[in-house]
């Protein structure tokens, strides 16, 4: 009966790869996202004011300025995310012994080489998938089919693991899409509420659909 268990746990993570598969499409999703909250609020709704004058103008100068800096920062960083390796354990990897201590530090390492003789205190992790030796917090990842150093998780709308190299780029990317979606509602809101409010509702019915779209 375990080695049944077993058996089924081995198949239901080894279904996980099918996940790669979808790594083109989750980022056109992404970029699709990012295409239509672009033209609501530049195309459809503040590119226009910036030539009605007066305060219109000004408020639509300032959004335009603040949406575009958000929006640079938030492509760059999630692009970071996705094309950074997130670390992986190099090859013939072995923590170092503190001589002095008799502990061991995860945070340097040497090649088996040059590791000394007696390894009687030394107490290694190994990957029953890898076959290799695992740093601490070091996890292995059923998409990608290796261990990550300090993973996180593996993200699909990154396609890529979450990890000691790119964990940086990921929480300036959550913290960037906030800033946006902050200034995109905030921005959008008068729009969305007069729909509810004027009898004579402004734009074309295309217009309405995509700040419905991008508010919601």
């Amino acid at each position: 009966m375990y080695r049944s268990g077993a058996g089924m746990a081995w198949n239901v993570f080894r279904f996980c790869t099918a996940l790669r598969g979808l790594g083109s499409i989750m980022i056109l999703m992404v970029l699709g996202v990012v295409g239509v909250t672009y033209y609501a609020v530049v195309l459809t709704n503040f590119g226009p004011a910036l030539f009605v004058g007066g305060l219109d103008t000004l408020i639509s100068f300032v959004v335009l300025i603040l949406f575009h800096c958000l929006l640079v920062m938030l492509l760059w960083c999630y692009f970071a995310v996705v094309f950074t390796d997130p670390g992986t354990v190099p090859p013939n990897w072995k923590p170092a012994v503190d001589e002095e201590r008799g502990e061991v530090d995860p945070l340097n390492g040497v090649e088996l080489s040059n590791l000394q003789s007696d390894t009687s205190n030394q107490r290694f992790r190994y990957c029953r998938k890898c076959s290799q030796p695992k740093p601490p917090r070091c996890h292995h990842c059923s998409v990608c089919g290796r261990c990550v150093l300090k993973m996180d998780h593996h993200c699909v709308w990154v396609v890529n693991c979450v990890g000691a190299s790119n964990y940086k780029y990921f929480l300036l990317f959550l913290f960037y899409t906030l800033l946006e979606t902050t200034i995109v509602t905030i921005s959008l809101l008068p729009h969305f509420k007069t729909f509810f409010t004027d009898e004579e509702i402004p734009g074309t019915p295309g217009t309405l659909a995509t700040t419905f779209l991008t508010f919601g």
